[in-house]
């Protein structure tokens, strides 16, 4: 009976990976956000369950952003998932650059009372950016209005934005709200990186000036940047997005660009949009100052998801599972007792509960692994795969020497630690892991980003896999004609962010010669390259979609009918 408990857990829990991050990246993506328990597959697809080893990263991150906003005088809210039809029919002339070509998939009976002009009017029809979910139906009744599941909340907010601002006085008006959103991708759902459901927050402020507006959206980008190097051990870029990539009718996006070497390409982590007036002047978000004179809000919006968790599984990952920083691990010590035939077993398993005790008075995360019915080196083998920044192991010889046996995730290493200074040691080895990972990821990044003048050496560093940091003239038509001209084997590039730490390169303001903007001189440097978002990320053959499906169904991380959805999706 306990050999045939062993053995259903052993598959519960996945140990061993059956792919290797260098030689197949998405699969070996795909398997170890499963095994490593931070997700489960669920029967719709696109859609997964967020286990707790997941959610407590979110939560953490949540702790600290919550917290630093308040400062901020910013104050949590929530708006209905709802979105009526009526707030999505603005007209298109409120905000250039919307896409009308690109259409809003309608999920159940298109709605028939809605002219197909009205229908291109929508808000978010014109911005081209989300494919959009509707109840049609309550019941067998049609619904007289349709309903919008919201995608992101501009126009679900707005309307009361204007309600509540009158005067001066209720200004700055600053609200956040923690949420999920549905955007229905239907190519190539990713775990954390593209889903249909996804968990955010979003923040929307108002201001009477254009500067304060300018001041917080720099703020905001502060906190994401910390989020993702001071918590994720992940090296960030912070700069300014092109006008071709900028959120549409906003008046400038600024963002935080990570990079995963193993696709070579990078990733926007986080934006903080100023929208100027444009959403103001749409929704009629008003005040009247101080002389009487009336005015438009300056409005920002901000936000950050849970793909910062599947960005940290993919840079930090290895062959052995995750590898969490112990800022965001909800276990950042696990002590496994490791006891001998005729060891004194209780003296060891009340040495590891009173090593839990000491390190979680003094304000550290542990547990211990008291699980009777496996190996210490099963366990090691578990707990090396949910990524535990530091495991400690008490045994017969530590008991007698008063001391435990500490090894890193990060690095393997071992080391004996006295019990007389625990705390102080752990302490310093937990800073140090988050110190490691953080400068790891960060000369791996750094060797990707390579310095190009010429129109061949940006070809040639695209072919590699970098990131490229070039004389860039900033014109759209310019980076359009970049974006066409590396479809194909190379894959698309286009302009990641102008960084806001501009590199010296002198020849930058003489390089007139430079061949990426065909003879137009270069105003500054800009960060080009491709995105994982514009990646299929887990097709690496023709084949490789197909297989990863069969992966998931044969080890029961989906279902029959979600395998039957994707294979659907992808033909």
């Amino acid at each position: 009976m306990a050999g045939g408990k062993k053995k259903e857990v052993k598959k519960e829990t996945g140990l061993g990976l059956s792919f290797k991050k260098e030689e197949n990246f998405g699969e070996w993506y795909s398997e170890v956000v499963v095994n490593g328990e931070m997700i489960e597959y669920y029967d719709i697809s696109g859609c997964y369950i967020l286990r707790p080893w997941a959610m407590s990263i979110w939560e953490i991150m949540q702790v600290f952003f919550d917290a630093e906003i308040k400062k901020m005088k910013i104050k949590n809210c929530y708006f209905p998932l709802f979105v009526s039809s009526s707030v999505l029919e603005k007209e298109k002339d409120h905000i250039e650059g919307f896409a009308p070509e690109i259409g809003v998939v309608w999920f159940g009976t298109i709605p028939h009372h809605k002219s197909a002009e009205k229908k291109k009017r929508s808000l978010l029809y014109q911005l081209g950016l989300f494919q959009v979910a509707w109840v049609t139906k309550s019941g067998k009744s049609d619904l007289e209005i349709p309903i919008a599941i919201r995608p992101t909340s501009e126009t679900v907010m707005y309307p009361y934005f204007s309600k509540w601002i009158r005067g001066h006085r209720d200004l700055p008006l600053k609200l956040n709200q923690w949420c999920n959103v549905v955007r229905w991708e239907f190519s190539n759902p990713t775990p954390f990186i593209r889903s249909r459901e996804f968990l955010w927050q979003e923040g929307h402020t108002a201001f009477a000036t254009k500067q304060e507006a300018d001041e917080e959206v720099l703020q905001i980008l502060e906190l994401y940047r910390r989020i993702y190097e001071e918590f994720l051990a992940i090296p960030i870029i912070k700069g300014k997005k092109s006008e071709m990539e900028k959120f549409a009718g906003g008046l400038y996006t600024t963002s935080v660009e990570a990079f995963i070497p193993n696709t070579g390409r990078g990733v926007q982590g986080a934006t903080s949009h100023c929208l100027g007036q444009n959403f103001a002047k749409m929704f009629e978000i008003n005040f009247e100052n101080e002389k009487g004179e009336k005015g438009l809000a300056w409005q920002n919006s901000w936000a950050y998801s849970t793909r910062t968790i599947g960005v940290m599984v993919m840079v930090h990952g290895d062959d052995k599972g995750l590898v969490l920083p112990p800022k965001v691990s909800s276990v950042q010590v696990i002590v496994v007792p490791v006891p001998f035939k005729d060891a004194n077993t209780q003296g060891i398993f009340d040495a590891c509960a009173a090593t839990v005790d000491t390190l979680c008075e003094a304000g550290i995360r542990a547990e211990a692994d008291y699980r009777d019915n496996y190996s210490p080196g099963w366990k090691y083998s578990h707990w090396e795969m949910k990524g535990v920044p530091l495991r400690i192991e008490i045994g017969p010889k530590d008991l007698a020497n008063n001391q435990v046996r500490a090894v890193r995730r990060d690095n393997a290493a071992k080391v004996d630690i006295s019990c007389d200074n625990l705390v102080e040691k752990v302490k310093d080895m937990l800073d140090d892991i988050q110190k490691s990972m953080f400068d790891a990821a960060k000369q791996k990044r750094d060797a990707c980003i390579q310095v190009v003048k010429t129109w061949d050496e940006f070809k040639e560093a695209l072919s590699q896999r970098k990131m490229i940091l070039a004389p860039w003239c900033d014109e759209e038509e310019v980076e359009k004609d970049v974006k066409d001209r590396t479809r194909g084997e190379m894959g698309a590039a286009k302009s990641l962010c102008s960084p806001f730490d501009q590199p010296e390169l002198p020849e930058v303001r003489n390089a007139v010669y430079h061949m990426l903007c065909f003879w137009k001189a270069g105003k500054k440097v800009d960060l080009l390259g491709q995105e994982l978002l514009d990646y299929q990320v887990l097709v690496q053959s023709s084949f490789s979609i197909f297989k990863l499906f069969e992966f998931q169904v044969l080890f029961g991380y989906c279902s029959d009918k979600d395998k039957a959805i994707r294979t659907e999706e992808t033909r």
